[in-house]
C-alpha cells in the first residue's frame, strides 16, 4: 500500500473516531479570567554532572556542569479548553564539546547552553473520551522506542502537531498525531509532515497490545520511510514478557528502495521487588546497505548508555542483553550487560555495562549517580560515561 493511500486511511478513521464522540456540556470555570485563576504552575530543576572518556585520541576528556531549569503553567479548563505552556533555560560550564559552543577539543556532552519555549499546547476535551492537542507538545507512545521525548537531555525533543487521543471504546486507545516540526535536543527545528497512527488495545487475553503505522516525511531531506509494526507486552503470574515486530520501507520522497526489520524479544520473571530480564533486539540491515532506523526515538535508552548507536550501522545491529532491577535501601538499582553485533554478517560489534542508582530523598527530591562503560570490538572507540545529578520538581 502506497504511503498516500495510508494517510488517506489514516484521515478516515480520525472522522470515524470524530463521529463516535458525543459533545460535553459541563464546564469547569465560568470565565477565561477564572480559568487561569485555577491554574496550577510547576517547575523542574535538574542539575548533572557528565563526564565522559570517549577514548579517541583527537579530543580530551569532557567534564560538562549543566543545569536546567524549567517553569510551566496550566490553566484551569474553560468550555472544555485547557492551555499549557513551559520555558526552559540551560546553563552550562566546564569542558565539553556541546555540538554548537565550538569546544571540539573535548568530547561531546550535547546539551547545549540556551534558553526555549519548550511546550505550548491548547488542549481540549468536549467530545466524550477525546483529548485533542494543538501546538508545541512532548508526544511519547509504548516504550518510546520510535518516538519519544529523550527526556535524559536537559532540552528535550517536542513535537509542533496536532494530536488527537480517543479512549471512546472500552480499553482501546487510539492516537493520531500530524507533526509539522521536530524541535530537537540541540536546539534546533526541522520542518517535516510526519503521520503517526497508535492503536493499543488493553486487558487482552495476552496483555497490552499495540499496532502502529509511522510514516516519517521530512521536508528538507528523502530520508523519509515508513514503519507499520505491532508490539505485544504481559504478563503471566511472575512471568513477563514483551515481544514486537516491525517493518520499515522507503516512503514520501525517498528514492531508494530500502526494506528492514525490527525484532524485539525480552523475557523477565520477578520475585519480591527484584525483577531479571534476559532480552535481543534487532535493528535490521538490508543486505548490508541500510540500517533499521528510528530517528524519533527516546534513543538514549536503548542499545546502551554510551550512546554508541544512536544511528543504526548499515550492517544493522543485534543487541544481546540481561538486566537486573531492584531496590536497596531504599534505592533503585539497574544493572545491564550489553554484547552488540551487526545483523549482516554477525560482526561482533562490542560489549557494554550499564549500572544506575536512583535515590528517592523526599516527594521533590531525587539523586542519580549512573555509569556506562562501552568496550569496542570492531564498531566506534573504548567509552566511559559517569553522571550525578540532583532533580527537583515542584508542583501546585
Amino acid at each position: 500500500m502506497s504511503t498516500k493511500k495510508i494517510q488517506q486511511s489514516i484521515a478516515g478513521i480520525s472522522l470515524v473516531i470524530a463521529g463516535f464522540s458525543v459533545p460535553q456540556a459541563v464546564y469547569a470555570a465560568e470565565s477565561l479570567v477564572e480559568a487561569f485563576s485555577e491554574g496550577k504552575a510547576s517547575l523542574n530543576m535538574r542539575y548533572r554532572y557528565e563526564g565522559v572518556d570517549d577514548g579517541s585520541a583527537a579530543t580530551e576528556d569532557a567534564s560538562a556542569q549543566t543545569l536546567r531549569s524549567r517553569l510551566g503553567f496550566t490553566t484551569g479548563s474553560y468550555k472544555d479548553f485547557k492551555a499549557h505552556a513551559d520555558f526552559e533555560v540551560i546553563n552550562t560550564g566546564g569542558d565539553f564539546n556541546s555540538g554548537s559552543n565550538g569546544a571540539t577539543g573535548f568530547a561531546k556532552v550535547v546539551d547545549p547552553k540556551g534558553e526555549e519555549l519548550n511546550q505550548a499546547f491548547i488542549s481540549y476535551t468536549g467530545f466524550s473520551g477525546t483529548d485533542l492537542k494543538v501546538g508545541r507538545q512532548r508526544i511519547i507512545l509504548d516504550n518510546a522506542r520510535f518516538v519519544g521525548n529523550v527526556g535524559w537531555r536537559q532540552n528535550e525533543q517536542t513535537f509542533d502537531a496536532f494530536q488527537l487521543t480517543n479512549k471512546s471504546f472500552e480499553d482501546v486507545t487510539i492516537t493520531l498525531a500530524q507533526i509539522s516540526q521536530v524541535n530537537t535536543i540541540t536546539g534546533g527545528a526541522t520542518d517535516t509532515s510526519h503521520t503517526l497512527l497508535n492503536v493499543s488495545f488493553d486487558k487482552n487475553p495476552v496483555g497490552k497490545v499495540s499496532a502502529y503505522a509511522y510514516l516519517l516525511d521530512n521536508e528538507a531531506s528523502t530520508a523519509d520511510t515508513d514503519t507499520l509494526g505491532v508490539r505485544v507486552k504481559g504478563s503471566a503470574g511472575s512471568l513477563l514478557y514483551t515481544a514486537e515486530f516491525a517493518q520499515q520501507s522507503d516512503g514520501g520522497d525517498n528514492p531508494a528502495d530500502i526494506g528492514a526489520t525490527y525484532l524485539f524479544a525480552e523475557g523477565g520473571y520477578k520475585l519480591d521487588e527484584t525483577k531479571l530480564f534476559f532480552g535481543y533486539e534487532s535493528l535490521g540491515s538490508d543486505d548490508g546497505a541500510y540500517g533499521f532506523q528510528t530517528p524519533l526515538a527516546t534513543k538514549h535508552a536503548f542499545n546502551g548508555w554510551a550512546d554508541k548507536f544512536l544511528a543504526t550501522p548499515a550492517a544493522g545491529l543485534n543487541d544481546m542483553y540481561v538486566k537486573a532491577v531492584t531496590k536497596v535501601a531504599g534505592m533503585k538499582l539497574v544493572g545491564v550487560y550489553h554484547d552488540f553485533s551487526s545483523d549482516e554478517g554477525s560482526v561482533d560489534y562490542g560489549t557494554e555495562l550499564d549500572i544506575v542508582l536512583v535515590k528517592p530523598i523526599n516527594k521533590s527530591f531525587k539523586g542519580i549517580l549512573k555509569f556506562a562503560d562501552y568496550r569496542a570490538d570492531t564498531f566506534s572507540t573504548d567509552t566511559q560515561k559517569i553522571w550525578i545529578a540532583l532533580e527537583a520538581n515542584f508542583k501546585q
